[in-house]
């Protein structure tokens, strides 16, 4: 049997079934698919570019010639390591589905591009790229080529910052409303029905200067909502657009007919206030929007610390107060959280947060580092060369390298909701407009044009994302940090709650810490301590604090495993400090105590031992908590603290002790396979696997430099106290928005009950329509800030 090949993806196929589609051959119905999309919107040189990549056509060629200057790509760059380098580029026509996917395969067309990422609401495109198989210069060539080319300013190399300019929506706004105003005033005779001799005879002109001027308002201005109903339909979706866009499309047709009949006036005035009234909602909405999402990139900064090195001293500041020139301590696993030059010391870098490559760099004193890579190596000092956006860390937070597929079912039950919602709608304007054809077909198009437009679910689509998108907010005001809005609906099903006990529900800033064992010199103490400074679990930076001296940096072979402990060689000498089962002691008295144990070489020196001081309010806590949930304590520790645990909390927590973090991932697991919706609290570290398996991982911090993407929430230790009251919060944020739903339903009947009757104009419907909408996003508004109340307490 002979081999096709498929015009799409190039596959040779002699067994699967062939599709013959314009005469080409395609090996299935997805290749099919995307030559359409492509087809359709005269992007079909992307076969040309593929079989000939790199030939830019001659009209762009020398247009970027400036890109070849290293010093202006530099401050365009976001990351740039020497061979990977990241950019975001601002792409003004992303404006559907096929831009997507042809944007997010440029790596089909331009081997050098690892990966490209498109934020469709922003139009932007996030480029990785190898700047030894291909440069910037090549990749703006490329989109350019495709009709997509990329928005660069003179600003943008200044700054390093895109400019963001979309107006098309306010044109549109402006366009409906000069048309509205200037029909009415056109259509006044029409209005009062004056009976005048010039008038009479002017009358068909006035006529067909309102269809005229009707022209901009549909093709221009209602562009929008036609576009987002055909696409919809073309993939059997039934959207929110489908009723407003034959809503528009039957009174333009009608208002026609009558002009071009010369039986009426027609309805354009009406037509042009619909269009206008509705793109008013859709701006008010669009800006609504964008406040939420400033709100959020402002807000939702992560409360981790960053250790500062001044006058030789050590303190904890929080990330956004670092300045440019301020020299920073980095231990190992933590997060660099802005650019800067090594100091002292040597990197081991881990840019996977960013690039999504694992494997480490190698970099020296002297060399660059930038933001979002993570220390993999002993502790190094780098000096601060940019300020710390948190924006750029919300992105790395939110990076899809580490999304979770975790369920929106909330999502697809108002997708549901709208679509029979729409179906049903469509039914009653088709029996209403049946209906009244009989009785009075002027009337007719009035009721059925009504009827679409009062009857548009916009305030039921608008219900979810307002609510959630207000929660968000107010969370971050209380140091509660939400990766995305979703994240308050998994809440309100949780019903387990897992805690880990070391640095989650104990203090990391008080600890009794006693020695014992053979007597260390001060010399051997501050060797532990500067083995210590490059670590960041909990124990090791409460014994860190508690040692005196000033520690060195002279510290070779450092490594550290997880949930165990850490070795490192200094001054000839090689210590190893952690658990009991990682140092291996010689002594068999206390097992059941959180200790830290030193041996150096092979010499057992003795432990640190740890009285645990628990957080303030963590009996009220679990105490409310034990109500509604089940408990569980999950730790690495030893029992050593579970009889006291017993005592202090609810009967029914569980508590399992001596677990690593392999260990903590099963045991989540084997919860979920009980069909209990789970939520992880940890400190980010040891647990981040056990965090990430939940269905909603949080991170609790205190002054602790570590990011871990696996969690969904980070919250400051000292709202520890709150944590009840913010899974109530999203439970009653769940009943808001259920809440919401009935009123958006109640609108729609008492506007369907007027409009069905024939007493509704199309033209108050359409001023209703957004007013509905507005009013439920008032009221969601209103309701999260009043329960949001209690916080404050």
């Amino acid at each position: 049997m002979s081999k096709n090949t498929c015009f799409h993806c190039g596959t040779e196929s002699n067994q699967l079934q062939t599709i013959i589609f314009n005469e080409k051959t395609f090996c299935c119905n997805g290749c099919k698919t995307v030559y359409e999309i492509l087809n359709e919107n005269e992007l079909t040189c992307y076969y040309d570019l593929e079989s000939s990549p790199g030939k830019i056509p001659e009209e762009i060629k020398g247009k970027y010639d400036y890109l070849t200057n290293e010093k202006v790509v530099e401050k365009l760059l976001e990351f740039d390591d020497g061979t990977t380098a990241i950019i975001t580029l601002h792409i003004p026509y992303i404006h559907c589905s096929s831009c997507i996917w042809v944007l997010e395969n440029l790596q089909r067309l331009d081997k050098g591009i690892s990966s490209s990422q498109v934020n469709f609401p922003q139009k932007t495109v996030r480029i990785v790229y190898d700047k030894v198989k291909t440069d910037l210069k090549s990749i703006v060539e490329l989109l350019s080529s495709i009709s997509y080319e990329p928005y660069i300013s003179l600003e943008d190399a200044e700054s390093g910052k895109l400019k963001k300019i979309d107006n098309s929506l306010l044109f549109k706004v402006a366009v409906a409303g000069f048309v509205f105003g200037n029909s009415m005033f056109i259509s006044f005779p029409e209005y009062f029905e004056v009976d005048e001799f010039w008038l009479n005879q002017y009358k068909p002109f006035f006529r067909w200067i309102l269809f005229i001027l009707s022209i901009p308002v549909v093709f221009y201005s209602a562009r929008d909502y036609f576009s987002s109903a055909i696409k919809g339909l073309r993939k059997g979706i039934l959207n929110i657009d489908v009723p407003i866009s034959l809503g528009i499309f039957v009174l333009f047709m009608r208002s026609t007919y009558e002009i071009v009949s010369q039986t009426g006036q027609g309805y354009f005035d009406s037509l042009s206030g619909l269009v206008f009234f509705l793109l008013i909602g859709k701006f008010f909405q669009q800006r609504t929007y964008n406040y939420l999402s400033f709100e959020r990139d402002y807000k939702s900064y992560f409360p981790i610390a960053v250790t500062k090195i001044s006058n030789k001293k050590e303190e904890s500041i929080q990330i956004h107060d670092v300045e440019k020139g301020d020299r920073l301590l980095i231990r190992n696993q933590e997060l660099i959280p802005i650019d800067g030059v090594i100091i002292s010391g040597d990197a081991l870098i881990d840019y996977s947060f960013v690039t999504g490559e694992a494997n480490p760099v190698s970099k020296q004193s002297g060399d660059k580092i930038f933001a979002g890579g993570k220390q993999l190596s002993s502790v190094i000092e780098i000096e601060a060369i940019k300020t710390v956006s948190q924006s750029y860390l919300t992105q790395l937070w939110s990076n899809d390298i580490f999304t979770k597929d975790k369920e929106n079912n909330f999502k697809n039950i108002t997708d549901s909701i709208s679509k029979y919602f729409t179906i049903a709608i469509l039914l009653i304007a088709l029996i209403s407009g049946i209906y009244w054809l009989f009785i009075d077909s002027k009337a007719a198009i009035n009721v059925v044009t009504a009827i679409l437009i009062i009857a548009c679910p916009c305030a039921l689509a608008l219900s979810a994302p307002f609510t959630l998108g207000n929660m968000l907010r107010i969370f971050g005001r209380y140091k509660f940090y939400l990766k995305n809005a979703s994240v308050i609906e998994q809440m309100a099903k949780v019903n387990s709650l897992v805690f880990d006990k070391t640095g989650t529900i104990t203090s990391t800033l008080h600890q009794e810490v006693l020695y014992n064992g053979h007597r260390l010199s001060d010399e051997e103490k501050l060797n532990v301590k500067s083995i210590l400074r490059n670590s960041n679990h909990p124990l090791s930076r409460m014994l860190y604090e508690h040692l005196d001296g000033n520690p060195k940096l002279e510290i070779n072979n450092f490594k550290e495993v997880l949930g165990k402990g850490v070795k490192a060689i200094i001054q000839g000498s090689t210590y190893t400090i952690g658990s009991r089962s990682y140092v291996n002691p010689s002594d068999n008295s206390e097992l059941n105590e959180t200790a830290v144990y030193v041996k150096i070489n092979n010499n057992y020196k003795g432990k640190f031992v740890f009285k645990n001081q628990y957080r303030k309010g963590v009996l009220s806590v679990f105490s409310n908590l034990s109500k509604d949930y089940n408990l569980s304590i999950l730790s690495g520790d030893n029992e050593g603290e579970k009889p006291y645990l017993e005592k202090i909390l609810p009967k029914d927590t569980a508590f399992v002790f001596n677990q690593k973090p392999d260990d903590k991932l099963s045991f989540i697991s084997s919860k979920q396979s009980k069909n209990e919706q789970v939520m992880m609290f940890g400190d980010g570290l040891n647990d981040s696997g056990a965090l990430a398996q939940s269905n909603v991982g949080v991170s609790v911090s205190e002054n602790i430099n570590v990011f871990s993407p696996a969690c969904d929430v980070i919250i400051d230790a000292s709202m520890f106290d709150k944590i009840p009251l913010f899974l109530k919060l999203a439970k009653q944020s769940m009943f808001i928005i259920k809440l919401s739903f009935v009123l958006s339903f109640l609108y729609n009947i008492i506007g369907l009950y007027f409009a069905v009757s024939g007493r509704l104009t199309p033209i108050v419907a359409a001023i209703l329509m957004p007013l509905s909408s507005i009013s439920i996003v008032i009221f969601v508004t209103i309701m999260t800030n009043l329960i949001s109340q209690k916080l404050k307490k």
